[in-house]
């Protein structure tokens, strides 16, 4: 091989680098500079905020979804288990399931908004145990078991409402999901403080880098004296307790529980996850990558709805980029390995 080939090589090699770390984010100033082109009111402070508010419930689930994919696992659950644990933390609310569909607070005789989201992250935490003991010790593959958990999650949500919502929660729960600190929303907040605090557990814990060596290649991990198998259940409760957390933001944010909540959001939450740059096959990926993920599909879609494009057509739209994602993912690591 020439100097000049070689020099050539090694230039493509560090381009794809770079679109490894920073792709994501260029796509979305992209995307910001498009939108507000074809409507210069998209990036009027309320419709940010209103993005924010929106990216908040799928964000904080995907920031969960980041350490299952990153030990090569799958989660297709979490939509019917955000379902299950909004209704589990109503039900907790309001007292019961008597006067469902009344929007007054009076005369109802719940436990307060701090038990029940105490009851929906215990609720997704014991979840997602299940799910990651029958992926260990059963040796049922992540895709089976938690397909599985899609349907007996929403069966028991329909079960407990009876196919309808619950709603009426008094005041300091629905600050949660609709209040304001300053100008920006409590959600936000929640999802930037919950991102942060998974960041520090990957980047600086002995816990984090057992994450990322388990997925790297986990007979190696089990070689070297990790736990597995305990890492891997860990994931999953990780993971389920997110989707209890967005669940009472989202219940919250709604002012009810509804049986058909969440569906829908695996796709949303794993394509922020692998749009952000963490590998489907596990072992890379990174916390920042899924925030901006998250912020991308948040701005497409309110974008497109900008735009009057229909929800039917958003949904191809992101199927069509998570597909893409991915093919370009595996292009730009083939480009670096040569």
């Amino acid at each position: 091989m020439s100097i000049a080939e070689e020099q050539s090589q090694r230039g493509g090699v560090t381009i794809a680098r770079l679109l490894m770390s920073f792709g994501p984010l260029l796509f979305l100033a992209a995307l910001v500079i498009v939108f507000t082109v074809l409507k210069p009111s998209f990036i009027d402070p309320i419709n940010l905020f209103n993005i924010t508010r929106q990216i908040s419930i799928t964000g904080l689930i995907a920031l969960g979804m980041t350490f299952v994919i990153l030990t090569a696992g799958i989660d297709l659950s979490v939509g019917s288990l955000l379902a299950f644990c909004g209704m589990v933390a109503a039900v907790v609310a309001k007292g019961g399931t008597a006067n469902t569909l009344s929007l007054s607070t009076s005369g109802t005789q719940g436990f307060g908004w701090f038990a029940a989201l105490l009851a929906a992250v215990v609720v997704g935490a014991l979840a997602g145990g299940v799910q990651g003991f029958a992926i260990t010790r059963l040796k049922v593959p992540p895709f089976v078991v938690t397909l599985g958990g899609l349907t007996v999650f929403r069966g028991l949500t329909l079960t407990i409402s009876n196919g309808g919502p619950i709603s009426g929660f008094d005041a300091s729960m629905r600050w949660f999901g609709t209040g304001l600190i300053g100008p920006v929303p409590v959600p936000a907040i929640i999802f930037a403080i919950a991102a942060i605090l998974c960041h520090i557990v990957l980047r600086y814990t002995r816990y984090g880098r057992a994450v990322y060596a388990v997925g790297g290649n986990a007979e190696a991990a089990r070689l070297s004296g990790l736990r597995v198998d305990r890492i891997l259940v860990s994931v999953y409760v990780i993971v389920g307790f997110f989707a209890g957390l967005a669940a009472f933001v989202l219940s919250a944010r709604l002012n009810s529980s509804e049986a058909v909540a969440g569906i829908g959001y695996e796709l949303t939450v794993i394509s922020a996850v692998v749009i952000g740059g963490t590998s489907l096959f596990g072992g890379i990926g990174s916390v920042g990558g899924t925030v901006v993920g998250a912020a991308l599909i948040g701005v497409l879609q309110n974008g497109l709805q900008f735009n009057n494009v229909s929800s039917y057509t958003q949904s191809i739209v992101i199927g069509l980029i998570l597909i893409l994602a991915v093919a370009f993912d595996r292009w730009l690591k083939s480009r670096v390995r040569r």
